[in-house]
């Protein structure tokens, strides 16, 4: 999947993925935590961030490649969408 297609997708659903993200407490802030930090996740925090993001998937479908094998690897990228004002 190429990347500006990928960003396309997120952002074309930025709003409905924040409205989901914002509804879980403290779940931002778990995403934020290593773009904000440099400091990994927590094999807990990336379990939490597994079991929100499939529920969030259910609601916008395009959140399912983070739950595809080595889409962990993309959360800062969506940290990043969902952080940055829409331009």
């Amino acid at each position: 999947m190429e990347m500006t297609y990928f960003k396309r997708l997120l952002l074309q659903n930025r709003d409905f993925i924040i409205k989901e993200v914002l509804e879980i407490k403290g779940f931002m802030d778990l995403m934020l935590k290593y773009r904000n930090t440099g400091q990994s996740w927590t094999k807990d925090e990336k379990k939490k961030i597994k079991i929100h993001l499939k529920n969030i998937s259910k609601v916008v479908p395009v959140i399912a490649i983070f739950l595809l094998p080595g889409g962990f690897f993309l959360l800062p990228f969506l940290a990043d969408v969902l952080d940055k004002p829409e331009t």
